[in-house]
């Protein structure tokens, strides 16, 4: 019955969750909204879920605080300054929580946001052994200071988060191992590490913020090159702190089949977008006049929420199959409106006789004789980072997140070819620009990637 640490990583959130376990009594930080995993490993393990523990108000998921706690009966903790409007235990600075045998100590590490707070296992002996550190201490990195939309700015963030680094964390033992809330990829950090788990002492050694000397050197550091935070980081931060609805209730609309004259019914409404989560290859083939595609097979949900408001009515055309992953996984960032799935998927509508439309793909010969002749505009989507190290010649770019503000930028009367790495946001971006009236698009199949085999002369070096 000895301690039992558990991390559920989840790639496309870059979000990890833990469940801890002492003696049949666990808790689990971080949960996302699909709860059932956590419920099964209790089951299982034959022990009992006693604390939901959340680091902070998460910016980027919406968090599973309120379904695992109505689900396993047991209190949500915050850390110190939290103002959740819900029942839930505001812990103070250094209370401890009993965990079986083992207790934890709840840290308050404010900066990140200003409630976020650390959770610290200690054995029966009272020795620490585990560090949950949220957004607080990342592998590689720190979270970012900039996501509260509130009166406290980045600079005071930092050097809050400075005084939680050195004051609070760094007296803790070297031996320690650290459990971040996020590993690479996430927008909450800069250079998050690839491994999650990670230990203090080499945190000391190799972090660049732990390493910064000053307080006016750390600020620095951590406040400089932050890209623009996706505006549903406000939305889903809100959302945590107010409450959401019950995801059953987001699934049972989400999960009703359509069949293609309902689906129509609902699609002419103005307000509603539909998404086609098949992959981008497949969707250029063929798919339904004005849908966008969004393949689920990468960044799905982000993508989603990055270019859609939260409260956006969705319609869905998905692989026959995955209807309940594209839900779960636009529930987890906060979308709750959506109508139902394309029952059948694109096959009934093409059984249907609904007219269908395609966006053609290019390859590098293609993208060649265009570079010469300039008749059609090539338009390079990627980040601004990925540009820099290697750019596109004679293109335009304008970011994939930035593509809804720019519509107005785009003539009707032109063709566009839309490029990035793999062809992912290409077509996401074809059929934005599609469905906004922007009739003559088409993508790079396999971009950048293929070009550089196909083509290498399109690219440019920026070293």
């Amino acid at each position: 019955a000895m301690s039992f640490i558990q991390a559920f990583y989840t790639p496309c959130l870059s979000q990890a969750s833990y469940y801890v376990e002492d003696h049949g009594q666990a808790a689990v930080l971080d949960p996302l909204i699909d709860v059932e995993p956590y419920l099964a490993l209790a089951r299982k393990r034959g022990a009992t879920i006693c604390w939901v523990l959340e680091t902070h108000f998460h910016a980027d998921f919406i968090s599973g605080h309120l379904e695992l706690s109505r689900a396993a009966r047991c209190p949500i903790v915050f850390g110190p300054d939290a103002k959740p409007q819900f029942p839930a235990l505001v812990a103070e600075h250094n209370e401890l929580l009993h965990l079986g045998q083992m207790r934890i100590r709840v840290l308050h590490t404010p900066g990140h946001t200003l409630e976020s707070s650390c959770y610290l296992l200690e054995d029966r002996h009272h020795k620490p052994i585990a560090l949950f550190t949220g957004d607080t201490l990342l592998n590689g990195d720190v979270g970012r200071p900039d996501l509260l939309s509130g009166n406290l700015n980045k600079v005071e963030l930092a050097t809050r988060l400075f005084h939680s680094l050195h004051k609070v964390l760094w007296p803790l033992p070297d031996h320690l191992v650290v459990y971040p809330g996020h590993g690479a990829g996430s927008a909450c950090g800069k250079h998050i590490g690839d491994e999650l788990e990670t230990t203090l002492g080499e945190q000391k050694r190799t972090n660049y913020a732990l390493k910064a000397g000053s307080i006016e050197a750390f600020v620095e550091q951590v406040t400089s090159d932050l890209p623009i935070p996706p505006a549903y980081f406000f939305e889903d931060a809100r959302l945590n702190r107010e409450g959401y609805p019950p995801l059953e209730k987001v699934l049972e609309s989400a999960l009703q089949a359509l069949d293609p004259h309902s689906f129509v019914s609902l699609k002419q409404s103005p307000e509603v977008v539909v998404i086609d989560s098949r992959d981008a290859e497949e969707f250029g083939i063929c798919h339904v006049p004005g849908s966008v595609n969004i393949g689920l097979n990468g960044d799905f949900a982000v993508w989603a929420a990055t270019l859609f408001p939260i409260d956006q009515r969705i319609l869905l055309v998905c692989e026959p199959g995955t209807e309940r992953e594209a839900s779960v996984r636009l529930a987890r960032v906060g979308f709750h409106n959506i109508l139902g799935h394309l029952e059948g998927g694109l096959r009934a509508w093409q059984y249907a006789n609904l007219p269908t439309e395609r966006i053609d793909s290019l390859d590098g010969l293609d993208v060649a004789y265009f570079q010469q002749t300039g008749e059609v505009v090539l338009v390079d989507v990627r980040k601004d980072s990925e540009v820099r190290r290697s750019g596109l010649k004679r293109s335009f770019h304008i970011p994939l997140s930035d593509l809804p503000h720019r519509l107005i930028d785009f003539d009707p009367l032109k063709t566009y070819l839309l490029c990035c790495v793999g062809g992912y946001r290409s077509m996401i971006a074809a059929s934005l620009l599609r469905r906004s009236g922007i009739i003559h698009v088409m993508d790079v199949r396999g971009g950048v990637n293929q070009l550089q085999e196909e083509y290498p002369e399109a690219l440019a070096s920026n070293f």
